[in-house]
């Protein structure tokens, strides 16, 4: 098995994946497009499959009883390298997969043709792809479908890169933090004041959606957000930068300022989950740094520091 080379901007791509923030769970917006093409080609399986780091995993999934896969096995990773669509029409005489487990187990691939799906100035974030368990060939008027069939996918994909809310907790998210809080850094050196930011990880998520489902995990997203939004001020930048990472950002607040709402919010949490009669409890990390108007640091930059301060909170704290 050959895995796929790693691309030489694939941190980059990482971070667009990310504030992409779309939650491994299905959208109808996008099955519509995988069950289109399963029908359109009669392929046993159809995908819209995300690469990360280590995995790929499935935005969508028609056929395939299974929601990730490693990267090093996956031929996503593969037909991200290129701009065309990828096509191998037997895998089991394909030098570069014929030993992959999933040709010679299941789900016994053997024909693949994924399109990689480019987003920001070209940035491929994962692949459409048809999957069959028999070798195959497409005309050209199929590859031509396949590929407009993956224009669908990368427009909605774009709207939630467009998009400066997120939809679950209905506060800002990843693009909506970038354009805010590089808006408050300068407001703040323009003052002459310090800035503050907490960056936070809530504990236990993938626990909790695993053993109470997906429903259950966004109403901890969303009981979180709202949590947030009553305790810090309405001037204060509030957003979710990740699947579960939320960030404020405090204007004209140093670091023993920022101490006492800090402190506020986990008696809130506390309370909550005193009172609050959800199978789940609330818990998270927080780390928290401040700049003065000295500091040439940048938003990225920052949400950076803060999220090293965090961990080095976690590994101090478990």
């Amino acid at each position: 098995m050959q895995p796929a080379p790693i691309p030489f901007d694939d941190d980059y791509r990482l971070k667009v994946v990310k504030q992409l923030n779309i939650l491994e769970k299905p959208e109808e917006r996008f099955d519509r497009v995988t069950r289109l093409a399963k029908r359109m080609f009669d392929v046993d399986i159809a995908l819209l499959s995300i690469v990360e780091q280590d995995k790929q995993w499935f935005k969508s999934n028609v056929g395939l009883n299974a929601r990730e896969t490693g990267r090093g096995e996956s031929f996503c990773g593969h037909a991200i390298l290129g701009d065309e669509p990828f096509i191998i029409p037997d895998a089991s005489i394909d030098v570069r997969f014929s030993d992959n487990p999933l040709v010679i187990g299941e789900p016994n691939i053997r024909f693949y043709a994924g399109v990689p799906l480019k987003i920001d100035n070209g940035v491929k974030i994962g692949t459409l792809c048809i999957i069959d368990n028999k070798p195959r060939h497409l005309s050209d008027q199929q590859v031509q479908d396949l590929i407009d069939l993956a224009k669908l996918a990368e427009s909605e994909l774009v709207a939630n890169l467009n998009s400066t809310i997120d939809e679950l907790t209905q506060i800002s998210n990843r693009r909506g933090y970038n354009a805010l809080a590089s808006k408050v850094i300068q407001k703040c050196r323009f003052a002459a004041e310090p800035c503050t930011i907490a960056l936070f990880d809530l504990d236990s998520f993938k626990r909790i959606n695993d053993t109470f489902g997906h429903s259950v995990g966004d109403d901890a997203l969303r009981q979180f957000a709202k949590l947030l939004k009553s305790n810090f001020r309405d001037s204060d930048v509030i957003a979710r930068v990740g699947g579960d990472e939320f960030v404020v950002v405090m204007s004209g607040t140093t670091g023993n300022d920022s101490k006492f709402p800090i402190t506020r919010f986990k008696e809130r949490v506390d309370t909550f989950n005193e009172k609050h009669s959800a199978v789940y409890s609330l818990g998270y990390c927080v780390g928290v740094v401040c700049c003065t108007p000295l500091d040439t640091v940048d938003h990225e930059e920052l949400i950076e520091l803060a999220s090293k301060a965090m961990y080095l909170n976690k590994s101090t704290t478990y």
